[in-house]
């Protein structure tokens, strides 16, 4: 029942995603589920769109799956930093943060991976999904004191709701959010992982620009 009002919410919600501009299909053998990006992160979204066109995301993978956490795809972690470790010169290019308040972790949220740079700014080819947990009002205020960090009213009322994820805003960037087939999200945020989170049967996933709703 939970999950049933959860979905008929963010359907709700997609109301007031109209005035966005692009929007993206993830296609998976466990279905598709299809994202609204932010024009108020114009940056990130521009960095996908690029990223869908040149086939970076071309065979990529859901390759970090927590339960009640994300669902986190493209270049993973240890990949990126043996990389970058292997041609020193090549730099660790990243894309700065762009944070806003209507951008926050709730639940379905498409966001940009990084490491613990201190700008805050993002991997070009990773994402992550937000499955989320439910908040409680207690944990929005021991978190807005330790982070002295002010959530919104529109936020407050999202995360005491649906849940979320409210501990990573300010310090990940959020660009886009699932309109349809969040039901997707949830089965590959419960398949089987090792110890390190990889799902032990791989996870492709198919990344397309939804052209006859792009403008």
């Amino acid at each position: 029942m939970k999950k049933i009002l959860l979905l008929l919410t963010l359907f709700i919600c997609t109301i007031g995603l109209q005035a966005q501009t692009y929007r993206l299909s993830f296609e998976t053998h466990y279905g598709v589920f299809k994202v609204q990006l932010y024009d108020y992160t114009p940056q990130h979204r521009d960095l996908i769109l690029n990223a869908i066109k040149t086939d970076v995301y071309k065979d990529a993978l859901f390759n970090r799956v927590i339960k009640n956490f994300v669902v986190q795809g493209g270049e993973h972690d240890i990949d990126i930093e043996k990389r970058e470790a292997a041609d020193p010169a090549q730099g660790k290019p990243r894309l700065a943060p762009e944070f806003d308040a209507r951008a926050f972790h709730k639940m379905g949220v498409l966001g940009a991976g990084r490491d613990n740079n201190p700008s805050k700014s993002s991997f070009l080819n990773q994402i992550y999904f937000v499955v989320g947990k439910p908040v409680t009002e207690q944990e929005l205020n021991e978190l807005s004191r330790k982070k002295n960090h002010e959530f919104t009213a529109e936020q407050r009322a999202e995360y005491l709701k649906n849940g979320g994820l409210p501990r990573l805003d300010g310090d990940y960037t959020v660009f886009g959010e699932v309109y349809e087939g969040f039901d997707v999200l949830l089965k590959i945020s419960g398949v089987a992982t090792d110890k390190l989170d990889y799902p032990v049967e791989k996870i492709p996933f198919k990344l397309q620009i939804i052209k006859d709703e792009a403008k």
